[in-house]
């Protein structure tokens, strides 16, 4: 009998149980009422919101993989692009009940990323037409199926999301209002113009109750 997965499984709770305690401490003493914050940033930094990323150089050094324990209605807006198709889905769940609680009522989390659904049409009718394959580095992509291959395997991919699936992964969370929205707009003026990538097909912001 192969007891491996089990170990791993135990060792992957118990690494992410001491990882949310020590964020617990650290993310509470950095994070203050009001504030916006920014997840996964990468190299994005914005101004005005607390940048959040695991290496780098963010305002804060923290690995999402472990949550997001905050006190509950800590923050007013919380901002990702291309994060959650990195996490595995169990991650996922776990870090969208922990946004839910950080914000304060009403208070809107907004995420880009890639969208499944695009990706499906794009395979099914002009998948060349697509900004990122005219860059040469995919020149090698040669078929429909190696470009959806690529799409969902690549770049550290864990689970590329359509509309319905994000929508309901934030219900289940417990936001309400899930509402998708254009590139570069939204009805709040802190949450406009945020996107820096132009494949973010797959927009939506939510409201906490």
């Amino acid at each position: 009998m192969n007891i491996y997965p089990v170990v791993a499984s135990k060792a992957g709770k118990i690494y992410r149980s001491l990882g949310r305690g020590l964020s617990a401490r650290r993310l509470g003493s950095r994070v203050q009422p009001g504030d916006k914050l920014h997840l996964g940033c990468g190299p994005n930094r914005f101004e005005g919101w607390v940048n959040i990323d695991r290496s780098g150089s963010p305002d804060l050094r923290h690995d999402l993989r472990w949550g997001l324990p905050l006190p509950p209605h800590a923050v007013r807006f919380i901002y990702s692009e291309h994060v959650f198709e990195h996490l595995l889905l169990t991650d996922t769940i776990g870090l969208l009940n922990d946004c839910r609680t950080a914000l304060e009522p009403g208070g809107v989390m907004r995420i880009a990323m890639p969208d499944l659904g695009y990706l499906v049409d794009r395979y099914k009718t002009d998948w060349k037409g697509q900004a990122w394959i005219q860059d040469p580095v995919y020149s090698d992509i040669d078929t429909a199926a190696h470009m959806l291959n690529h799409a969902l395997r690549s770049w550290g991919h864990l689970y590329v999301y359509d509309a319905e699936d994000l929508t309901q992964r934030l219900l289940d969370a417990g936001f309400r209002d899930v509402t998708r929205r254009p590139w570069g707009d939204s009805p709040h003026a802190e949450l406009k113009g945020l996107e820096t990538r132009e494949d973010s097909k797959l927009i939506v912001e939510a409201t906490a109750p």
